[in-house]
Parts: structure tokens; C-alpha cells; sequence
């Protein structure tokens, strides 16, 4: 007899009884996948009786309740505690994902050496054995520490473990790799991602313990599985980089107790991996000062400036269609800009093949690096550098126009501080008052084509 299937799209976790193009409910193209359907009379996975021990409970007054017990406890990597909002916060469910090897397991025993000073740690792996866990560990330095290492894949067998051990911390890699026994398909399919996140939810939330989940990452950049599962988890994490290169960049995604615009920036080393307290210099090192077609833009990531270098290659195409590229920066964002260069700037940049890179893997989504990516893109134009010692702040619109951004005077700071003595900025900077630092001397621009009058 042929096992039924169900039909699910991997981006909302829409069933359908046949496969179809596009899903009928987000209108993804493509998502649509088979897996078994579950079996009858079956338990309801991921919904379980209260632990033994813990006490039912009870709709309260929001009056009646109090916050004088600190619910958020450092990581001991700054780094991870600044993208989190200040720390992880107790009872909270965690994903981690990112490209194989790129370092989330490292980071995940790495944060076992603070924690364990002070709460008890359960590491849970799909991927590795025990011995392998502790090589490992070894490597890294936390190989005496007191942390419990378990080697399991059924998530059902992990809970009981838990309820047993009762840890302050669960540390789950990866959640492609567990199943649950309630659920047909193998680890890793739609039903089962979905249940054992459920479960593990539902423990964070009755024990008060926080969890902390490894994903993977599909072909596309996103987390392999339903897009519900970004729903269901409190926080989501990207660990973001080249596994070739050293750097990693932690993002947060969705926060529901933080910011989502903070990044932690990490470089792998031999022993680990290690924070960076200041990205700007970090990014800006090896940076030609004599050379055309690069341009350096603060843009405000959090609380925080960071400097990046925005490069770009144009040269004389000898097709019909020239080519373009863009990376670290946003395509479409980037042909609007030469839009407006050949329009607004007077430069014939639509007969030139263009490249825009940003260095060190950045990914610059803020309007404020708008003007550096028009300074570097009429600098290579031109075969002109712009000057060393200078920054460009500002938003381009499409009639040439430079419009103010926020938190000027941190950006400001922040060029100072990295030795730029020179910045380019809007004339009309709204209503925030600006108080440029000692030795930085601010060019305030109109519109583009007095920026190129200045520099080129």
C-alpha cells in the first residue's frame, strides 16, 4: 500500500493536497515540497503534560507582577551579548544559523566557558559524539569545565534528559538533525523541524530554561525548513561570512526582547573564535589610500558606527547589454544611484560595465553609505581617487538631492576617531544639531553634482 504524502511550503508551512507551483497562501513560487503525511491517532507531538516538579500555571494580573529578579545573563562574549540586546534573557528560545563550517558550533562552546561558572549547561549534539565533543572542547580551552555532553537525536529522549538533569541552559545542534518519534519522515523534513521546535519551545516556557538552537541554511542564505520556524523562536540569529576568509558577522534577524540592527563581529582563529571590539578598523585595514574607485561611508549599525569601504570598477563594455554587479550592497539600490549619476551628475556610466563591492563582508542596507557608492562609482569613472583623509555621509535622492540621516554627530565621531580629518556632508542636516569633533572639517553638499565638483 503507497504511504499518503502531504504537500508543504517551506516558506509558511501551508499544506496542500497536491503540488503546485506557487503557494496559495504567501504566493511563493517554488516551495512547495512533498513529505509524508503523519500517522493517525497519533499523539499531538511537541504538546506535553507540565514537567514533574514544576507547578501549573495560572493567568496573572500584569499589575501583579514584578521584575526585581534579573531575567538577562551575560554570554561572556560581548559581541553576542550586544546583538542580543544586552544578554540572553531566561526562558527564551534561541536559533543560530548559518553556512556549514562557518563557526556556530565554536561559538556555542565558546559561550559554555562563562556559563558554566554559574549555571548548569546541557550540550546537546545531533552531529557529533561525545569523544568528539570533548577533542573539541579541548581545542578550545573549555575542556575542564563542568558541562554536560550528551549525544542524542531523539528529542524525546533529550527532554527527559532535561527534566532529569533540570540545566539552566540547553544548548541543541542541530535542530535538522532531531526527530521526533510521534512524527513520520526523517530528521531534517518540514513536520519534523516544526514539532521539535514546538517541543522545545514549550519546555523553554515551562521550565524557564534557555535554549539555544544550531540551524542550517539552505542554497538561499535562509534557514533550512518552514519559514514558521523563524515564527516560533524568541530570537534569530545569522552567523555570516566567508568560511574562507577569517571574519564572521553575527545579525540578528528578529529579537523580540532587542534591536535587530546590531552586529557582533568575530574573527576565526586557531583557538576560536575572537571578538572585535572595533569593526571599523578591522574593516579598513589594507585599504589603498591612492587608488581610484573606493570611498569610505559610516553607516550606523545598532547604536553603533561602523566605517565601511565601498569600492567600485567601471570599465567600457564591448557588448550591447553592460554587465552589472553587486555585492555587499543592494542590487537595486545601486542601479538607482547610477541612475542618478548619469542623469543628475552628467557621467555616461550606462555604456560602462559596473562593479560595487563592500570590503570585508559587509552587508550596507542604509541609506547613509548612499553618497560614498556615487563617490566611488564617478571615481573610477573619472580614473580620479578621492582623497585619503576623507568620508562621505548622506542619502541620495532621485533628483540628485543629499538628504540628512540619523545620528550624525556619532557618525561624525566615529570618522574622527579613525583619523579622517575631512567629511562630506548634507547641506540641510534637519533638525539634529551638529557639533563636528576637534580636527574633522565637515564639506556640507547640495546635491551630487557639487560633490563631484569638489573632490573630482
Amino acid at each position: 500500500m503507497k504511504a499518503k504524502t502531504i504537500f508543504y511550503c517551506t516558506q509558511c508551512g501551508n499544506e496542500t493536497p497536491k503540488w503546485q507551483g506557487q503557494c496559495s497562501a504567501c504566493g511563493a513560487w517554488n516551495t512547495i515540497t512533498e513529505q509524508p503525511a503523519p500517522a493517525r491517532g497519533g499523539r499531538s507531538s511537541g504538546v506535553r503534560p507540565t514537567p514533574v516538579g514544576v507547578p501549573a500555571r495560572k493567568p496573572r494580573l500584569v499589575s501583579a507582577l514584578t521584575l526585581d529578579q534579573e531575567i538577562r545573563f551575560a554570554t561572556g562574549l560581548d559581541e553576542l551579548d550586544r546583538v542580543l540586546g544586552g544578554g540572553a534573557v531566561q526562558g527564551s528560545l534561541v536559533l543560530i544559523g548559518g553556512a556549514p563550517g562557518i563557526g556556530k558550533s565554536t561559538l556555542m562552546l565558546q559561550i559554555c566557558r562563562q556559563m558554566c561558572q554559574a549555571a548548569k549547561v546541557l550540550y546537546v549534539s545531533g552531529e557529533e559524539s561525545e569523544r568528539q565533543l570533548k577533542l573539541r572542547a579541548d581545542r578550545l580551552g573549555v575542556g575542564n569545565l563542568d558541562l554536560y555532553l550528551f549525544a542524542e537525536n531523539n528529542l524525546e529522549t533529550v527532554i527527559a534528559a532535561v527534566e532529569e538533569t533540570a540545566p539552566d541552559v540547553l544548548i541543541v545542534d542541530s535542530i535538522q538533525t532531531m526527530y521526533h518519534g510521534d512524527q513520520t519522515g526523517s530528521p531534517g523534513s518540514i513536520s519534523q523541524v516544526k514539532e521539535c521546535t514546538m517541543a522545545l519551545m514549550q519546555l523553554a516556557k515551562s521550565r524557564g530554561t534557555t535554549i539555544f538552537v544550531v540551524g542550517h541554511v539552505n542554497k538561499e542564505g535562509n534557514l533550512a525548513g518552514p519559514k514558521v520556524l523563524e515564527h516560533m523562536v524568541d530570537c534569530v540569529l545569522y552567523f555570516e561570512g566567508d568560511r574562507h576568509m577569517s571574519h564572521r558577522i553575527l545579525r540578528a534577524a528578529k529579537n523580540r526582547y532587542g534591536a535587530t540592527n546590531e552586529i557582533g563581529v568575530f574573527e576565526m582563529a586557531e583557538s576560536g573564535l575572537l571578538e572585535v571590539p572595533n569593526p571599523s578598523q578591522m574593516l579598513l585595514e589594507g585599504r589603498l589610500t591612492d587608488e581610484p574607485g573606493t570611498c569610505v561611508a559610516c553607516v550606523m549599525e545598532g547604536a553603533r558606527p561602523v566605517l565601511a569601504e565601498v569600492q567600485a570598477l567601471l570599465t567600457p563594455t564591448s557588448f550591447g547589454n553592460p554587465r552589472r554587479s553587486s555585492n555587499g550592497f543592494d542590487y537595486n539600490r545601486a542601479m538607482l544611484l547610477m541612475a542618478v549619476l548619469e542623469k543628475r551628475g552628467g557621467l555616461a556610466v550606462n555604456t560602462c560595465d559596473a562593479y560595487l563591492n563592500v570590503i570585508g563582508g559587509l552587508y550596507l542596507d542604509e541609506p547613509g553609505a548612499d553618497l560614498a557608492a556615487v563617490l566611488a562609482l564617478a571615481s573610477s569613472f573619472r580614473d580620479k581617487p578621492v582623497p585619503a583623509d576623507l568620508a562621505a555621509i548622506g542619502e541620495v535622492g532621485l533628483t540628485g538631492e543629499l538628504r540628512s540621516v540619523s545620528a550624525l554627530n556619532q557618525r561624525l565621531s566615529e570618522v574622527r576617531r579613525l583619523g579622517f580629518t575631512k567629511c562630506l556632508v548634507p547641506q540641510n542636516r534637519g533638525r539634529e544639531h551638529t557639533t563636528p569633533p576637534a580636527g574633522l572639517q565637515l564639506i556640507p553638499v547640495k546635491n551630487i553634482r557639487e560633490a563631484l565638483a569638489v573632490l573630482l
